[in-house]
């Protein structure tokens, strides 16, 4: 069954009809009707991915959005997981020592003096050598 074509007239410039004459037989095209043909769905698709590239970043954003929930997510585990056994420590450290409100307000200014100076990288064995050299 033969494809159906149209009949149009077009109207290009010489050098464009020189650039199909050249490029038609390389681009394994029977005909430089072919060609021309190949080269509008070419250009159309092109047109219609710009038109869609609009919508990328939305698509992108969404990505993103997901990708940081998720890692909130995880990071509010983590810090739940972690807070339960401070907490676990902290009732151990009661239940063995005798420490007045004081010694408790001072402890406390002294590591949130110590956790803004080493932002938050405090380590148990620099902490022992610290009390070791007192």
């Amino acid at each position: 069954m033969p494809r159906e074509t149209v009949k149009f007239a077009m109207r290009i410039k010489p050098k464009t009809q020189e650039l199909v004459r050249r490029w038609y037989e390389k681009d394994n095209c029977q005909s430089q009707n072919e060609f021309i043909e190949k080269a509008i769905h070419f250009y159309v698709e092109h047109l219609a991915a710009e038109e869609s590239s609009r919508f990328l970043p939305s698509a992108l954003v969404a990505a993103l959005r997901s990708t940081v929930q998720g890692s909130e997510n995880r990071i509010a585990r983590l810090l739940f997981k972690l807070t339960v056994e401070i907490s676990m420590m902290m009732h151990v450290l009661a239940a063995g020592l005798e420490i007045d409100n004081s010694q408790l307000d001072d402890l406390r200014w002294q590591c949130v003096q110590e956790v803004k100076k080493t932002n938050g990288g405090i380590s148990f064995k620099d902490t022992l050598k610290r009390h070791e050299d007192e």
